[in-house]
């Protein structure tokens, strides 16, 4: 199994803040990922390099074998990224939307790339309407559609299902896990809903203060902290703490 993305010892500092150090991680091909930690412990800023928006400090990220910093133009061409906290422009229509960021990813045969997500992701009913008017689930489809528009190989996720509904949000991880194993893409997966990871990663890795303290099967770890579940790891590591 190939790796889609390497991180070697990656680190990012702003001036003597350190936010990022010196982290170590692969994503398979046909993989989820899991990067978990409190807010403030580096995960955006490690999303903000691995999409080329930040430069590293220290460190190189490889995706699908190539420097990033090196290929980015084309590495660029390959990737994509949702989070419920950047939204898509409210004045156009969803089909609109994904017009736009087809072409901006020159994808060719864009009406079927359109046509098939809007199947997937249930949004045909909704290609017309104003994204703007939409509820937060439909919002949330859509986005998904644009972060999926240009095919890529390599998917980052932030919060991908935070305040949506339990149907809503389990018809998103469904559609993950399929869309996972129908184009054997890599993801990783930032999120503070402990079944979700638990559901969706093969591997987690537990962060805090710009370090990797842990990772493991989520079975593993529950296990090795002698917790009961994922959210009571968590709590551990997020505290430091022996008991709970």
């Amino acid at each position: 199994m190939n790796n889609s993305v390497q991180v070697n010892s990656l680190s990012k500092s702003y001036g003597r803040k350190i936010a990022v150090k010196n982290i170590n991680f692969s994503i398979n091909e046909n993989e989820i990922i899991g990067l978990l930690g409190p807010n403030g412990c580096g995960k955006t800023t490690t999303i903000g390099m691995l999409l080329g928006l930040l430069k590293p400090t220290e460190g190189e990220i490889l995706i699908n074998g190539m420097k990033l910093e090196k290929n980015k133009i084309s590495i660029l061409q390959k990737i994509n990224f949702i989070s419920p906290y950047i939204e898509l422009p409210k004045k156009l229509t969803v089909k609109q939307n994904l017009i736009v960021y087809g072409k901006l990813y020159s994808v060719t045969n864009l009406s079927r790339r359109i046509e098939y997500l809007s199947e997937k992701l249930r949004l045909n009913n909704l290609l017309n309407t104003i994204t703007g008017e939409l509820s937060s689930g439909q919002k949330n489809r859509a986005s998904l559609a644009k972060a999926l528009i240009n095919d890529p190989r390599v998917l980052f996720l932030d919060e991908p299902t935070a305040s949506l509904d339990p149907e809503v949000g389990d018809f998103v991880r469904t559609f993950l896990e399929n869309y996972k194993k129908e184009r054997k893409i890599s993801i990783l997966l930032a999120s503070h809903n402990m079944e979700e990871v638990r559901r969706l990663c093969s591997s987690i890795l537990m962060m805090k203060d710009g370090i990797i303290i842990d990772k493991g099967k989520p079975e593993e770890l529950i296990a090795k902290h002698g917790r009961k579940n994922l959210e009571e790891v968590f709590l551990k590591l997020a505290r430091n703490k022996n008991e709970i």
